[in-house]
């Protein structure tokens, strides 16, 4: 092994310590034992480690920055633009400059010209086909790491990571207390630690409950165009779904748009027709079409329609005229089998991620607040601190989500 192949996990691994031990057992820095800085020493040497020149102007003198990596598709989305600021507020506490690493500008081994301008890095989301990341891991500085990298190179100086498995597990949750029974998951592709969860969540939760969840996949960053587009296909496909969860910031006024579009009412509500008054009733109560023989009734003015369904006869028409069921100014016909195949069966829509999308839709969608600023903020105070000698290195801090319920999925006051 030649001393241009070695490098600080080389010597991690050979010396049974972690990266950073090895960092700062080279750099004299940190809390590290005596007899561990001079073991690790000697196997540097016996390998032929030598670090670079941006590891060597570390150490004599700080930069006065950090650097801060997003994801390719971060420039659109609300989160992490908040995270952004989050973590330039608590940099700026320190006295440091955020420094907004560009993708093609880390890539392609620049990751040394990288570390000579920072004293340490924010990756977020790291996923395992960026090829930015390995080299930022080993750059020779300090790296904290927003949610855990689960690739196979080195490992970080530390990381922040949220609980995603139980935030998807409350959504679900959620929409089941409120009377969904055939939940689906939009949710995103890729290899963040983020996705990841959040896919097996899905399957997980379905198999534990008894419920099959319908799963489908989209961008990890899909545009409320592409969740429409997939939130009408699966409607069309399977028309028992009644609640859907979607993953990616900001796409879920798309899978309100679709639910228009199939003739399905967002959200617990009361169909009111002729003066009288048809209820689906959902919170702990289920709304079902009943088919196999027996009749499902939507009593108005005194008379009774009925939707039989599975080799019965569905008929809307009485007395020679036709009866329509007639919500928020719009009718929609009492057949099945086609796209809107249950425009009785309310829809539940809520979301993984909170933003301004969510706020402002109509109505307003239940949703996670990662609560992104405080985020960012928590990833920039570790790394702060571990380059401050307040933490020691291989830290890993929890940072807390909360489920905001809204009119997507609650009843209506």
């Amino acid at each position: 092994m030649t001393s241009r192949t070695v490098t600080l996990l080389d010597v991690a691994r050979a010396a049974g310590v972690s990266k950073s031990t090895v960092s700062d057992a080279l750099q004299g820095s940190g809390r590290v034992a005596e007899a561990t800085r001079e073991r690790v020493r000697a196997v540097a040497e016996e390998l032929g480690y030598r670090p670079n020149s941006a590891a060597r102007r570390l150490r004599r003198s700080s930069t006065g920055a950090i650097g801060l990596h997003l994801p390719q598709t971060a420039t659109r989305l609300d989160y992490y633009m908040n995270l952004a600021f989050g973590a330039v507020a608590r940099a700026q506490e320190e006295g440091l400059d955020v420094v907004l690493l560009a993708p093609a500008g880390v890539a392609g081994g620049a990751s040394g010209r990288v570390a000579s301008r920072v004293d340490g890095l924010l990756v977020i989301d790291p996923e395992v086909g960026d090829s930015a990341v390995p080299g930022l891991l080993d750059a020779g500085v300090p790296v904290v790491t927003g949610e855990r990298y689960l690739g196979p190179t080195a490992a970080p100086s530390g990381a922040v990571i949220c609980d995603n498995a139980a935030s998807l597990t409350a959504l679900l949750d959620h929409v089941t207390e409120r009377g969904a029974r055939h939940p689906a998951v939009l949710a995103p592709a890729g290899t963040s630690a983020w996705a990841t969860a959040l896919r097996a969540t899905a399957a997980s939760w379905g198999q534990e409950h008894g419920v099959a969840v319908a799963l489908r996949t989209v961008p990890f960053a899909a545009t409320p165009q592409e969740a429409e587009e997939t939130t009408l296909a699966l409607l069309r496909t399977d028309p028992a779904v009644d609640a859907v969860i979607c993953a990616p910031d900001g796409a879920a006024p798309g899978v309100l748009r679709a639910a228009a579009t199939a003739g399905r009412t967002v959200g617990t509500v009361s169909d009111r027709t002729a003066g009288s008054t048809t209820s689906d009733r959902t919170a702990g109560s289920t709304t079902s079409d009943r088919t196999a023989g027996s009749t499902t009734s939507d009593r108005t003015a005194g008379s009774t329609t009925s939707d039989r369904t599975a080799g019965s006869t569905t008929s809307d028409r009485t007395a020679g005229s036709t009866t329509s069921d007639r919500t928020a100014g719009s009718t929609t016909s009492g057949r099945t089998g086609e796209a809107g195949a249950h425009p009785r069966t309310p829809l539940l829509v809520a979301s993984c991620v909170d933003g301004t999308a969510t706020r402002s839709a109509e109505p307003p969608v239940t949703a996670v607040d990662l609560r992104p600023a405080a985020y960012g903020r928590a990833c920039a105070e570790l790394l702060c601190d571990i380059l401050a000698g307040r933490t020691a290195p291989d830290t890993v801090r929890r940072h807390a989500w909360a489920l905001e319920t809204r009119a997507s999925t609650t009843p209506p006051d």
